[in-house]
């Protein structure tokens, strides 16, 4: 993939608190796909015959064996509003991301682990989509994401999508050019049983894996690209701005 275009950013100083990744609250930025039923076994919904009221239009599928969950994650494709006009095929990786060593604090007795942001980067033709690989239950990684804040001289030179075709199902508004709003950065913690995909232009930091340095998550990674830098991937280095996400205490951390 092409080298992103790099902007610095100055801002506020802040401290962002890393929560559970759950569905309806990473709605704006995305989406996340894990089993909606782990408690329903597929032969059983089969014998049954009756996927009325289930998540994501649910179907019996695979003679018997199998429930489909239709439409979990929307890929987007926009690269057609690129102004190079260079067409976005799709693209698949595999990013095997060491677990990060990240530095601890203690507070009130209780020792934390914290994750200073210095850099956010979005994709704004394209949805990308991590999936891990790794069935392991003690695996986490962290999902850093932010809002746009509105179009300014600072981001006039970063092309985005205007909109989306007419007829497009989608759950959420583009974000717009602006850059990334420190004020609404969120963190979460996800297991290894989720799958996140994050929206067309939404604000995110490079993967981050948690767990002892000796460990790394291998993630699937599915997305568009056309190969123009500034098309492709765009980023955001903050400096002198501080911010950082603070991890749960660990002994709260080892049971998400």
């Amino acid at each position: 993939m092409a080298t992103p275009v790099k902007i610095k950013l100055n801002g506020l100083d802040m401290v962002v608190d890393a929560v559970p990744l759950e569905l309806e609250v990473f709605e704006p930025f995305g989406d996340v796909v894990a089993n909606p039923r782990p408690d329903l076994h597929p032969v059983i919904a089969a014998k049954a015959n009756d996927t009325a009221g289930m998540p994501f239009d649910a179907i019996v599928a695979n003679q018997g064996t199998a429930i489909k969950y239709q439409h979990v994650s929307r890929m987007e494709n926009l690269y057609d509003q690129a102004p190079s006009g260079r067409t976005g095929v799709a693209v698949s990786n595999m990013f095997v991301c060491a677990s990060r060593a990240l530095p601890r604090r203690l507070e009130a007795g209780v020792e934390r682990e914290i994750f200073p942001v210095t850099v956010l980067e979005r994709h704004p033709f394209t949805s990308q989509t991590f999936v891990p690989l790794r069935a392991d239950s003690q695996s986490r990684y962290l999902v850093v994401v932010a809002p746009s804040l509105s179009p300014s001289a600072k981001d006039q030179q970063l092309p985005v999508p205007s909109s989306r075709p007419a007829g497009t199902i989608a759950n959420r508004e583009l974000p717009g050019r602006g850059l990334p709003d420190l004020k609404g950065l969120r963190a979460f913690i996800a297991t290894t049983d989720q799958a996140v995909t994050y929206g067309a232009g939404t604000w995110h930091s490079p993967m981050v894996a948690l767990g002892p340095a000796d460990k790394a998550i291998d993630f699937f990674v599915f997305q568009f690209a056309n190969e123009v830098a500034v098309e492709d991937c765009q980023e955001v280095f903050f400096g002198p701005t501080i911010v950082t996400v603070r991890l749960p205490p660990r002994s709260i951390a080892s049971k998400l």
